[in-house]
């Protein structure tokens, strides 16, 4: 798999006065002509710099700037879903690639949720030798599956769940361990003890979800190495005073980082409010379907389909099994619900699910490319564009 590098749109630009995730105070963020961030420093600070003659300035008045989103759940979008990926949809790549990008999305992980070992392994296989040109990058995959207990299977279909054994970790992942980046996996289902080690022996991130786990399971599995939990409060038992189950065990790990959902649907907002109160580590997720970017209707769905309005998809059972909204609305949504300060909302998407996966957050030496978030105080609302030059 080739590495996007989209066109830098910022350059010879000096960004003043402006509030930047993680930084006290005013901002001044210094981009060269060749795209990439010099300098972040403190407004009132004397630059140490000859400032080039043709140096833009560009005052944000207090907004927030930031990188661009990086989601790490995202199972397709504009009608491809990414297990059902075939070399005569491998075009679909880029045009989906193109709309995160215009979604103010700069990587992602293309999901690929339990299916069977054949479309795990040809997904993978074209994923690996796609050679991608321009877009949102293609940061590795995650398999959300198939490793995930049947009682808490939610949308996935139970006919392709596997047991968590070493030799079926091995044939889904086959020759293609180097291209995933996380596995989300049940840890009760791993009898022997050895397959979370074992992947975390090839640099796959493991991540607990689908799950009926108890807190002192999930904390076995932490010590084992998991270090993730995928879409919190979602396919796992609530939070209860006697059972604290793997979420309790989560938001009382410092070194754990969960996703979750921030669309109305999936949790509520009082208990994301909760949960950002209780909780050290972060991030949110789309947890989008292939109909993402397309309008409201029905839509096929492996064998089965789904029904997708407002942005939420349900299968005819009325089986909650994603969204169509993309990842930057979550953060609209928290910012508007009031659950948290704007700084938090912005760095739930961009800075937190990088640092999930040991990614750098802005910083000097990076590719100036920038959102700039403005928060209209009188009618409660965050919005963002790409900045350009």
């Amino acid at each position: 798999m080739s590495k996007a590098t989209p066109t830098p749109i910022l350059s010879n630009v000096d960004i003043i006065n402006a509030r930047v995730p993680g930084y006290q105070d005013l901002q001044m963020i210094w981009v060269n002509e060749e795209g990439m961030i010099e300098q972040i420093l403190p407004m009132g600070i004397v630059c140490k710099r000859v400032s080039p003659a043709y140096l833009q300035i560009l005052d944000v008045a207090g907004d927030w700037i930031s990188l661009g989103g990086v989601d790490l759940q995202i199972n397709g979008g504009l009608g491809l879903a990414f297990p059902e990926l075939t070399p005569k949809k491998v075009h679909k790549l880029e045009e989906i690639s193109q709309y995160l990008w215009d979604a103010g999305v700069d990587g992602y992980l293309p999901t690929l949720v339990t299916t069977s070992i054949e479309n795990i392994q040809r997904s993978l296989s074209l994923i690996a030798n796609y050679q991608q040109k321009s877009g949102a990058k293609i940061l590795g995959v995650h398999l959300e599956g198939p490793f995930l207990n049947y009682g808490k299977r939610g949308a996935h279909p139970a006919e392709y769940l596997l047991p968590l054994t070493m030799n079926d970790v091995k044939r889904v992942l086959g020759d293609y361990a180097h291209l995933v980046k996380i596995m989300t996996l049940a840890p009760e289902l791993d009898i022997t003890g050895e397959v979370i080690p074992y992947l975390r022996s090839l640099g796959i991130t493991v991540s607990l979800g689908h799950s009926h786990a108890t807190a002192a399971q999930a904390q076995q599995a932490f010590d084992a190495g998991a270090t993730m939990v995928t879409h919190a409060f979602n396919a796992m038992p609530p939070l209860h005073h006697r059972e604290p189950g793997l979420l309790g065990a989560a938001m009382n790990n410092p070194d754990v980082m969960s996703s979750f959902i921030a669309d109305g649907q999936h949790v509520t907002p009082i208990m994301l409010e909760i949960l950002l109160r209780a909780s050290k580590g972060l991030f949110l997720v789309s947890d989008a379907l292939a109909p993402l970017g397309l309008p409201d209707g029905v839509y096929p769905w492996d064998n089965r389909k789904i029904t997708v309005k407002k942005g939420t998809a349900k299968l005819a059972d009325g089986t909650l099994s994603g969204t169509t909204l993309p990842l930057l609305t979550g953060v609209q949504n928290l910012a508007q619900w009031g659950i948290c300060d704007v700084e938090t909302a912005i760095f739930l998407a961009t800075d937190a699910p990088r640092q999930a996966i040991n990614l750098s957050k802005l910083t000097p030496g990076q590719t100036a490319s920038l959102l700039r978030w403005h928060w209209d105080e009188n009618i409660k609302q965050l919005s963002w564009q790409r900045l350009t030059a």
